[in-house]
């Protein structure tokens, strides 16, 4: 008889330490760290990546860019930024500083208003925020590559 309360408490106790491993994973919100997603493909010369840095469960930091083949970062291009400003009233290093300024003070809770004249850029940001975030939640640090253009 004894034997049998022993097992009965071994697998008791067992069980509740396996409930509470898994109920602390479900709670846990962003996981420190370094999370990017990056487009799939290169649009109109350009791949775009969001970069976040997770510290105490929330984002510190959030960089929103985009690079050609070369390495080469889009708001650095002054001709690009001359003729985007000209054409749609904005440019990279205003609208991804502004996009970014949106997901760091939101901590991806909640939505991202689109400048006027950067609307393809804010579809590719919104499907690359919410890969980043799950990200962090995962606590993945691989890339995750995102698929924009749906």
């Amino acid at each position: 008889m004894k034997r049998k309360w022993n097992i009965a408490w071994a697998v008791l106790l067992i069980s509740t330490l396996l409930l509470t491993a898994c109920g602390q994973e479900k709670e846990a919100g962003l996981q420190d760290g370094y999370y990017t997603a990056q487009a799939a493909e290169f649009s109109h010369g350009w791949k775009e990546y969001i970069t976040i840095m997770v510290k105490g469960g929330s984002i510190v930091s959030v960089e929103y860019n985009a690079e050609n083949a070369s390495g080469f970062i889009k708001s650095w291009d002054n001709a690009y930024m001359q003729n985007m400003l000209h054409s749609n009233g904005t440019y990279p290093n205003e609208y991804t500083r502004y996009y970014a300024g949106q997901l760091l003070e939101n901590q991806g809770e909640g939505s991202i208003d689109a400048i006027s004249g950067a609307s393809s850029s804010w579809g590719s940001f919104q499907k690359l925020a919410a890969a980043v975030m799950e990200q962090a939640r995962e606590g993945d640090s691989a890339i995750a590559v995102v698929d924009t253009t749906k």
